[in-house]
């Protein structure tokens, strides 16, 4: 809902990357203030950067963009599809875990659920559909970061790792935003700077790092399942705030998304274990970092 507040005052290049910019610099203060050691390498740096380019300058940036013309409620629906992308890929790419019969049966039902929450954008065209494929490519993009993050584990502390992911995406999205001519537009007004700074302080150094924190200890599958309560909060948010319509066919479809993102999970909870070793290896890159 923050970034459909900053969006309808701000250009969405900018708004994001001055945004993550700012998280970035914050966390490295942060790092250097607490004397962390474990400072990192080129290839922590690389991942890193991977990590937030697909994450915040794909994914989210991808939602900034699209929320010009989608509802926060629409937007929040669609991004619930995000484990069903993590099972998907997760799935196809090698040494990855099969989701079984039940999995399939979930995406199956998941993502019959997007084609009729698209249905009418579909129908109306124009700056609508282009908002729902931008948000699907965005749940995409997220997923395989997720999917690329938990396989790349890095040596350094994780603030370190999570500040190179903020200023990479911030760097990269202010830069779209300057090549897009967004400069002219740009002028701060109190709910712009209002959104900005909630989705600083909660949204990027609060949720993003927890976010990413969970994705070292726990499958990307597991740590996706905020798609739960995301998409339920943002459509009554949407609903009592910003006076955004929700009709039968957004409950149908809501429900439908979620139910193929609960098949999809219970399927990975019945999966084979992993091998010894796999756990205590992640819990070593989580100590390492702190």
């Amino acid at each position: 809902m923050a970034i459909r507040v900053g969006v309808s005052d701000l250009p969405p290049g900018l708004f994001a990357g001055i945004r993550f910019i700012i998280a970035g610099l914050i966390l490295l203060a942060f790092a250097k203030i607490r004397g962390y050691k474990n400072v990192p390498g080129r290839r922590d740096i690389v991942n890193s950067a991977i990590v937030g380019l697909f994450l915040l300058y794909g994914g989210n940036g991808l939602v900034v963009w699209s929320e010009q013309w989608l509802a926060s409620s629409l937007a929040a629906l669609l991004i619930a599809t995000v484990p069903l992308f993590v099972a998907l890929i997760d799935t196809v790419v090698p040494g990855g875990t099969s989701i079984g019969w039940l999995g399939w049966a979930g995406l199956l039902t998941g993502f019959s659920g997007v084609a009729l929450l698209m249905a009418p954008g579909i129908e109306l065209g124009g700056t609508q559909l282009t908002g729902l494929i931008a948000i699907l490519m965005a749940a995409f993009l997220w997923a395989s970061g997720s999917v690329f993050s938990s396989r790349k584990p890095t040596s350094c502390s994780i603030i370190y790792s999570i500040a190179i992911q903020f200023l990479a995406a911030g760097i990269a999205l202010s830069t779209t935003g300057l090549l897009a001519g967004e400069l002219p537009r740009f002028h701060l007004t109190k709910a712009g700077i209002g959104a900005m700074l909630y989705l600083i302080f909660f949204g990027s150094l609060a949720g993003y790092s927890a976010y990413i924190y969970i994705l070292k200890a726990m499958p990307p599958a597991k740590a996706s399942t905020y798609a739960y309560v995301n998409p339920v909060v943002a459509v009554l948010l949407g609903y009592l705030i910003l006076k955004e319509q929700v009709t039968l066919l957004t409950v149908i479809s809501a429900a439908i998304i979620l139910g193929g993102v609960l098949l999809v999970q219970m399927s990975r909870a019945k999966a084979p274990v992993e091998s010894p070793g796999t756990d205590t290896d992640k819990l070593t890159t989580v100590s390492k970092s702190a």
